[in-house]
């Protein structure tokens, strides 16, 4: 079957938490629809002009664009930016702080997405330290911190180490937030992929089962994250799971 060969990232999210995962998900326009790569350079190149390359709305417009070319692959465009928005925000605010650590948790998805995992673990190490001091030991953004790192540490084949991680962040999430939170269901689904790895298959699919449940309650039957639970939930009874 084809499966993840590590847990997605919660970068996936880029929700807009101030510049991590914040960060890529884009702000919703105000039209219905969506900017095209062309109008998002036009923007930026708009805003460098008329307030300058290190304003705090030309850099949150410099991470919509590097949403855009992660979606596109241009990963060494979106390095460039990234690695901007990380100095300007550790000048302007120093390292322990919040935009600046979401702006590295990015910086650091991308570097692993090239294929430095040192390097990237490295990164997340740095910000999980610093975490508990700039949101506190149990925040849903140290909780995402520590979710990435696991991401980082199975693609390096750490398998158990990651499953450790993974069960601190959801039992942590479970308990603040419940069942029906996108966080929760993220890091669940990270798990299942950890187990199906790691020869537990059972406990995997029964975890996918219940991914699926919470993304339908959550999202609905037809949403893109929805349609992947699904996806992976079939591909498990494909490859001989009940």
């Amino acid at each position: 079957m084809t499966f993840p060969k590590a847990p997605l990232s919660l970068r996936a999210k880029r929700s807009n938490l101030g510049g991590a995962v914040n960060e890529r998900v884009s702000r919703e326009p105000l039209m219905s629809e969506q900017p095209t790569l062309a109008q998002h350079r036009e923007r930026l190149e708009e805003l460098r002009r008329r307030l300058g390359a290190e304003h705090p709305e030309t850099l949150a417009a410099m991470l919509d664009l590097a949403e855009m070319l992660w979606a596109r692959g241009h990963l060494t465009e979106v390095r460039a930016l990234e690695e901007h928005v990380v100095a300007v925000r550790r000048r302007d605010h120093g390292e322990a702080h919040g935009d600046t650590l979401k702006a590295l948790g990015k910086l650091a998805t991308t570097i692993g997405a090239e294929g430095d995992l040192a390097e990237a673990r490295r990164l997340q190490e740095h910000i999980l330290a610093l975490a508990p001091e700039v949101w506190g030991e149990d925040a849903r953004d140290t909780l995402r911190a520590l979710n990435n790192l696991a991401g980082t540490v199975a693609a390096q084949g750490d398998l158990p180490g990651a499953r450790a991680m993974l069960e601190t962040a959801i039992e942590e999430l479970h308990r603040q937030f419940g069942d029906n939170d996108s966080d929760t269901a993220a890091a669940i689904g990270n798990l299942a992929a950890i187990l199906w790895q790691h020869g537990e298959r059972g406990e995997a699919y029964w975890l996918q089962a219940q991914l699926v449940e919470t993304q339908r309650r959550l999202r609905g039957e037809d949403d893109p994250l929805t349609r992947a639970a699904l996806a992976v939930l079939a591909a498990m009874q494909h490859d001989g799971m009940p």
